[in-house]
């Protein structure tokens, strides 16, 4: 009889360390699907965060202006922050200009900055162009009511307008612009959608000034 309890006693022994090592498993892979369905609702907020950012941010090109000397020698682009968009810094952002001959990147200098109070009239004048190089785009503000688009950091937000001013006459550059020319390109910003360039050139110069896109 008392054989019978000590086997007893160890079969119930047995089991309740199966069942307490059953528990710790069972605890175990459930810390372990706890942390994993965090850390993929942590990134699959971060992605979606992200890929609105992506989709929403962006930049619109509004108009494209040709300054006529001999051939267009001056460009100035205009832009604004798409709809819904997040601030851009153009300071990060690049133009990709190419006339099928050539392909152009250029970046942002901070030298051939100004203010709309400098136009005077005339958008066009040789001080907003001839100190950038074939490579260089420079920005005239239009509209900044919060003032963020400053020289050092030209960032745009809801409501800005920018002139981008390009000097397509430098001769290490295209040279100028020639009569029927396709010219495309982007306004590419550091995150969002691309500012889309596509225009031809008149057939004939017999103004200063065009409207190309």
């Amino acid at each position: 009889m008392v054989g019978k309890r000590k086997r007893y006693g160890a079969i119930g022994i047995g089991a309740m360390i199966v069942f307490i090592a059953m528990v710790l498993v069972a605890g175990i892979a459930a810390s372990v699907l706890i942390q994993t369905s965090s850390r993929l609702e942590s990134q699959a907020m971060a992605t979606g965060q992200q890929t609105t950012a992506e989709v929403a941010t962006g930049i619109s090109v509004a108009g494209i202006q040709g300054h006529v000397n001999g051939d267009i020698d001056y460009l100035v682009i205009e832009v604004r922050p798409r709809a819904g968009s997040k601030s851009i810094d153009l300071s990060q952002a690049f133009i990709e200009l190419s006339d099928s001959s050539k392909k152009l990147i250029l970046k942002y200098d901070s030298t051939e900055y100004h203010a709309k109070s400098e136009i005077n009239g005339d958008v066009f004048q040789a001080g907003f162009f001839d100190g950038l190089g074939a490579e260089e785009f420079g920005i005239i503000v239009m509209e900044d009511a919060d003032g963020s688009c400053t020289a050092s950091t030209p960032v745009i937000n809801r409501g800005d307008r920018v002139f981008l001013t390009v000097n397509v006459g430098n001769s290490t550059g295209f040279n100028k612009l020639g009569e029927r020319t396709d010219v495309w390109g982007m306004v590419v910003p550091e995150e969002g959608a691309p500012g889309v360039i596509s225009f031809r050139t008149p057939a004939a110069y017999t103004e200063t000034v065009y409207e190309l896109q």
